[in-house]
């Protein structure tokens, strides 16, 4: 029986957009709390990790937050991902964006990160990684860390992106190894770039924010965008596994040049970028690739590319499209098609042992909440029999009938199974 899985369930609580004359805004995780940042370091607000945060960034804005460790929490590794997301009308250069750093009680800077627009020149969610890592010569120890976020309008006054920007932070600690690992990069791994998977198509619209993010799994998926529209999907890798991903987008009427139409974006499970691709678009239909990855292993963050470091732990992975708010002016409103090839392969292991609980709990575990194994007919099967194991949304079941679909399906399979068996022993 061919085991092909789709990971079909919601991801947080966010709604699903579909595609609308105009684009849909970022969805902020529920429940969210509301905090502005400080001035300086005397009034600054105290971050948890584990909880989400929301606040603004005005124009040319520094503000600052507290990170405390406890004692418990020294040889941890904290993590700060700030996401940025500006008015869907602001105007911005490709120069502008956020800067993320972390530093000590004394002033010095743990790390250092930024995110920009880029050259698409639209207005999206970006978003930029702080981190205290454990085992660093310098920001070691318990005590109040600083975090320190700045918004670059570098070229941008007097261009209408003088508005605020809305925040997102979500704040995560990652436990030390109960027992020493790797020290070092590993060696060699596959980097040849494989054939895009085939197939036709099926439907699957993304969320609009990292908590809405849809889950969905190895495959071929279609979508529809509008100019200035961000959908998110979550790809579930366990240690040892790792995903490729191409999306194509579709012809459109009109003549003309669009740098940075398709941004396609790969985030880890504490939002840290690790590859982001973008196209040139002239109305033909034309695709765009991430770089090819390793599999996920807890000794790549000893590597130096940071496409390799960002693969450090398992956990939800997360795939963003972003379609240039410029395609309207000169391609029409759309909607515009988009393909997203997904393939995920590797042999999956038993990760580190951590010494604790990461914070929030389960963030480094792949997840398939929402979800139930059934049987299916699907073309393509192993042995040409149409049968097929996918994971599909179990929001209208309950636990008995999704039990009874398993069971049943798994019944079916076995006794399809026996008769070809049967079909092709030989007679005496």
């Amino acid at each position: 029986m061919t085991a092909a899985i789709l990971a079909l369930g919601l991801c947080g609580t966010g709604a699903f957009p579909a595609a609308a004359a105009g684009a849909p805004g970022y969805a902020f995780s529920p429940g969210a709390r509301t905090v502005e940042g400080a001035t300086g370091t005397a009034d600054a607000p105290r971050l948890d990790a584990g909880r989400v945060y929301r606040g603004s960034l005005p124009e040319h804005g520094r503000l600052t937050y507290d990170l405390h460790l406890a004692e418990a929490d020294a040889d941890a590794t904290a993590y700060v991902p700030v996401t940025a997301v500006p008015p869907p009308d602001a105007t911005v250069t490709a120069t502008d964006g956020i800067r993320v750093s972390v530093r000590d009680a004394h002033g010095t800077a743990c790390s250092y990160a930024t995110a920009r627009f880029g050259a698409a020149l639209s207005p999206r969610p970006v978003t930029a990684l702080g981190k205290r890592e454990a085992g660093k010569a310098l920001c070691q120890g318990a005590g109040t860390y600083s975090v320190l976020v700045e918004r670059l309008d570098t070229g941008s006054v007097g261009t209408g992106s003088a508005g605020r920007w809305d925040l997102e932070i979500a704040p995560v600690l990652e436990p030390r190894l109960s027992a020493p690992g790797p020290s070092e990069a590993p060696g060699s791994w596959d980097s040849a770039t494989p054939e895009p998977l085939a197939g036709a198509p099926r439907d699957l619209t993304g969320g609009a924010g990292f908590t809405a993010a849809r889950p969905l799994g190895q495959g071929v998926w279609r979508t529809t965008l509008v100019p200035g529209q961000t959908q998110f999907y979550k790809v579930p890798l366990d240690w040892g596994r790792r995903v490729r991903a191409t999306a194509e987008l579709g012809g459109a009427q009109g003549h003309g040049y669009v740098g940075g139409a398709l941004d396609l974006a790969l985030y880890n499970p504490v939002r840290g970028l690790a590859d982001d691709a973008s196209l040139g678009y002239t109305g033909v239909r034309r695709p765009v690739s991430l770089v090819p990855l390793p599999p996920v292993e807890y000794a790549n963050r000893y590597a130096a590319p940071a496409a390799v470091t960002a693969l450090r732990f398992a956990g939800d992975y997360c795939l963003v499209l972003h379609l240039s708010d410029r395609l309207g002016g000169t391609f029409g409103r759309g909607p515009y098609d988009v393909t997203l090839r997904v393939r995920v392969d590797g042999r999956a292991h038993a990760g580190p042992g951590y010494a604790g609980r990461p914070v929030p709990d389960g963030v480094f575990t792949a997840t398939e909440e929402g979800a139930v194994v059934a049987p299916v007919p699907v073309a393509g099967g192993s042995r040409g029999d149409g049968t097929a194991l996918r994971l599909v949304a179990a929001g209208g079941f309950g636990l008995g009938t999704a039990s009874l679909l398993v069971l049943g399906g798994w019944t079916v399979a076995a006794r399809r199974a026996q008769s070809r068996f049967r079909a092709q022993k030989p007679t005496a």
